[in-house]
């Protein structure tokens, strides 16, 4: 009987089957890991592409109209203010009101011994007697000659000579007169008053003195109006239209920290000034207590008007480039909008937009360097958009 055969077919045939299958195994083992590494490698090159989109904090503008104050350094001047110079030559003989003394109109405030003016008056009262004497006999003279005309004993040419000669005469007492007066006005300036009521604010000579006539040098007196201080502000181009006659204003001075004191606009110059940019305004402010000081330092507080809708965003939100002036906004696909905008006003840490932007803009707060239109970004705290659904993928697969 022949030897069984079928044993060792039925091993080789197990072989093949177990090294089919280990073959299998092995390439489905090599198809999955190429596969799985294309997975991530998708992953991560979509979770990079995500994060190399900028993320960005946008928000709504600020609506809401804000009221703003202007703060102009200034000076407080007396509303009324006279320097008083001497209109004779002299000496000072007395004076009558120191620095800080009320005064009232016409008060006496000094007098001045002027003796070359007593002699030019001495003077002009004998050439103004002489002159009258002269004028008398002339007309006397005038007078006889009329009385002879008709006997023939003078002729007529002697007659006129003589009517010339009093009327010469009378126009020298007429000169000697006017200038007599005009050393009586002089000589009333000896005496140095008040102009109007108000406060000594400068005295320049003391006893002794030497005056010299006319306005060289210190004025011997400064009488000032105190009652009503003026205050004179450079107010910047911009800002004029915000500041109109009849602005109230608020006053502070070092003196009296806390306080503020009410100020209103009475005039303008109208004009700008050139070299600064600046229109000048002139406020008035009541001093009736005297509690303010002519020369002070103060700081003119002015509380602009506002409207009551406005579009205010950051001041950080603003891009300068050779093109001009823009605010980055995002639209509904996250995608980068520039906006040409104009500036209303500078409120610090915010700007009121003029022209540019709307209510709706959803502005970047603050835009990256190199930002351009059409560039998409994510929002800050958003839940969805470009990249978020890639992000949580590609952190699963870390």
């Amino acid at each position: 009987m022949p030897p069984d055969s079928s044993p060792p077919v039925l091993s080789r045939r197990k072989l093949a089957s177990a090294a089919f299958v280990a073959a299998a195994a092995a390439v489905t083992i090599i198809v999955m890991g190429i596969t799985t590494r294309r997975v991530a490698d998708a992953k991560l090159s979509g979770w990079t592409e995500a994060q190399a989109i900028p993320v960005v904090a946008a928000a709504l503008p600020d609506t809401r109209g804000q009221r703003t104050t202007l703060d102009l350094p200034g000076r407080l001047e007396a509303y009324t203010q006279a320097q008083i110079y001497a209109r004779v030559s002299g000496y000072l003989k007395d004076w009558k009101a120191d620095i800080g003394t009320p005064v009232k109109v016409g008060q006496l405030l000094g007098e001045i011994d002027a003796p070359d003016l007593d002699q030019q008056i001495m003077q002009a009262e004998a050439t103004l007697a002489s002159a009258k004497a002269n004028l008398t006999l002339a007309q006397a003279t005038l007078q006889r000659g009329q009385t002879l005309i008709p006997s023939g004993a003078i002729s007529k040419a002697d007659l006129e000579q003589r009517a010339a000669d009093a009327g010469n005469r009378e126009g020298l007492l007429k000169a000697a007169q006017a200038n007599l007066d005009r050393l009586r006005v002089l000589e009333q300036y000896e005496r140095i008053t008040a102009p109007f009521d108000g406060l000594v604010t400068a005295r320049n000579t003391d006893i002794g003195a030497l005056i010299n006539a006319g306005a060289a040098g210190a004025p011997l007196f400064v009488v000032s109006d105190t009652s009503k201080l003026r205050v004179y502000v450079n107010v910047p181009q911009n800002f004029v239209p915000s500041v109109p006659i009849g602005t109230r204003a608020k006053i502070s001075v070092p003196e009296h920290p806390g306080r503020t004191f009410p100020a209103i606009v009475q005039a303008s110059a109208q004009a700008v000034d050139a070299a600064s940019g600046t229109t000048r305004i002139m406020l008035v402010v009541n001093n009736a207590a005297h509690e303010l000081m002519t020369g002070d330092f103060a700081n003119i507080s002015f509380e602009l008007p506002h409207p009551e809708i406005a579009i205010n965003v950051p001041a950080s939100a603003l891009i300068f480039d050779q093109s001009g002036l823009f605010v980055a906004t995002v639209d509904r696909h996250n995608r980068v909008r520039l906006n040409p905008v104009t500036i209303s006003r500078d409120l610090g840490k915010q700007v009121e937009i003029g022209s540019g932007l709307g209510v709706d803009d959803r502005v970047i707060e603050s835009p990256p360097d190199g930002i351009a239109s059409g560039d998409t970004v994510r929002i800050a705290g958003a839940t969805g958009g470009p990249g978020a659904t890639e992000t949580a993928a590609a952190a699963e697969s870390r």
